[in-house]
């Protein structure tokens, strides 16, 4: 028989097929290895030889996104989405790649289709739910967590995250519930302990919040952020050189955080260590020159020092970056006041009013700077509204006393009077309103 006759096996495609399938699996021991480059290389070169190989698309894009590539991620997975629709994994993924770049409404979209495909699957119910949250859709984030719970009781890290939903809900109670259920699961798991940590410190239970960082530190002795939090307990317990320790620590680990310059400085100004507070913020604002807050403590610092041009100066670039900060637009008035530059503080404090009208101490103290203008008409309106807003403002009532007395209107000054001394009996306005009680008395007022 003539070889040219007979029929010829081609073995090429299976011989080919056979090599990309070594390249895959070349290109998954490399991706669990971690050389991620290596094993795309690798699935390049299996996809080259089997461009229909659903897995090779996958398994590259799984690389891409954990290379932080997500777009050309997100590219794989369509293509294995393309040639396996059934692909549950492929869905998943690529909703968390779209998480990952913030596109969250098409990140649910396919956590939806990977649900529809197995709808037993904890994993990408938690995955949905944390897509949820970051949209601030906390019921539909909490209903997804549930559901993972009751697929997966032992699932420690939803327990945490529902959790998270839980306190941004301000339901405090259930957080702590579920922050204590993750640590049951996962005693080692420190942000746990910082974030049932942080509730209790939101619900002013400070000891018990400072006891979670504590352990928090203990298991991670280089968290910063369980240090920069307790350090917030300790200042709000008042316990200042505590709370210096801890953002001191802080600065250690992270010498850039202007924040913790800040909060340092804010422990240093209830000390009334003002020069250091001031070289606290000084750094602050070093770091981030648009840090209002910063501007305006340093701003409070150069006030109780007397400082008063400095302190303008710095209420005033905190008014530059946000107009709307009330209390700086207060405190500048109030520097111009101890400046004797009345007209100025009443416009700052007119303005402050502007933006929070229902604030009886603002037309308090413009009330006040009218009166030692002697506007005495515009004093009694500002008093008149304070007392308005504020019905048991003894010191409102105490100064207009005092303008009805000026004026010789002895009946409204008394019923001033007296209504001060009956409010703050044993306080500075109510004693002040008692002696002129007396002397309208024995003048025969």
């Amino acid at each position: 028989m003539n070889p040219e006759d007979s029929e010829a096996t081609d073995y090429s495609k299976e011989s080919t097929t056979e090599d990309s399938e070594t390249y895959y699996n070349s290109g998954n021991a490399y991706r669990e290895k971690g050389e991620y480059d290596l094993a795309i290389k690798d699935f390049n070169k299996a996809i080259e030889l089997n461009p229909k190989d659903a897995k090779a698309y996958y398994n590259r894009g799984f690389v891409y996104r954990q290379k932080g590539e997500y777009d050309l991620a997100i590219k794989d997975f369509n293509k294995a989405i393309e040639l396996n629709p059934e692909d549950t994994d492929a869905y998943s993924y690529r909703g968390i790649s779209y998480d990952e770049k913030g596109d969250f409404d098409l990140a649910i979209r396919d956590y939806t289709k990977a649900i529809e495909l197995n709808s037993k699957g904890a994993k990408v119910y938690f995955n949905r739910g944390i897509a949820y949250r970051k949209k601030g859709e906390y019921d539909l984030a909490i209903r997804d967590y549930t559901k993972a719970i009751e697929l997966n009781p032992e699932y420690a890290k939803v327990y945490f995250n529902r959790g998270i939903a839980y306190r941004k809900k301000g339901e405090n109670d259930l957080a702590i519930k579920d922050y204590t259920k993750a640590i049951e699961l996962n005693p080692k798991d420190a942000d746990a302990y910082l974030m049932r940590g942080l509730t209790y410190r939101f619900q002013g239970e400070y000891d018990l919040a400072i006891r979670d960082y504590n352990r928090a530190i203990e298991l991670n002795p280089e968290y910063e952020n369980a240090y920069l939090n307790r350090g917030l307990a300790y200042y709000k317990k008042g316990e200042y050189d505590f709370a210096i320790k801890d953002y001191s620590k802080v600065l250690e680990l992270n010498p850039e955080f202007a924040g913790a310059y800040y909060t340092r400085g804010n422990a240093y100004w209830e000390k009334r260590k003002y020069d250091l507070a001031i070289r606290d913020y000084n750094r602050a604002i070093e770091l981030n020159p648009e840090f209002a807050d910063a501007y305006y403590n340093r701003g409070q610092a150069y006030a109780n020092k007397r400082e008063y041009d400095l302190a303008i100066r710095d209420y005033t670039k905190a008014i530059e970056l946000n107009p709307e900060l009330v209390v700086a637009y207060y405190s500048r008035g109030n520097a111009y006041y101890d400046k004797d530059e009345y007209d100025f503080a009443i416009k700052d404090f007119t303005k402050a009013i502007e933006l929070n009208p229902k604030d009886a101490n603002l037309y308090y103290i413009r009330g006040y700077v009218y009166g030692r203008k002697q506007d005495d008409d515009l004093a009694i309106r500002d008093y008149t509204e304070a007392i308005e807003l504020n019905p048991k403002d003894a010191r409102a009532f105490f100064h207009r006393g005092l303008i009805y007395s000026n004026r010789r209107e002895y009946q409204a000054a008394k019923r001033d009077f007296e209504k001060a001394l009956e409010l703050d009996p044993k306080g500075p306005a109510g004693s002040a309103a008692g002696e002129y009680l007396k002397i309208m008395k024995i003048q025969g007022h």
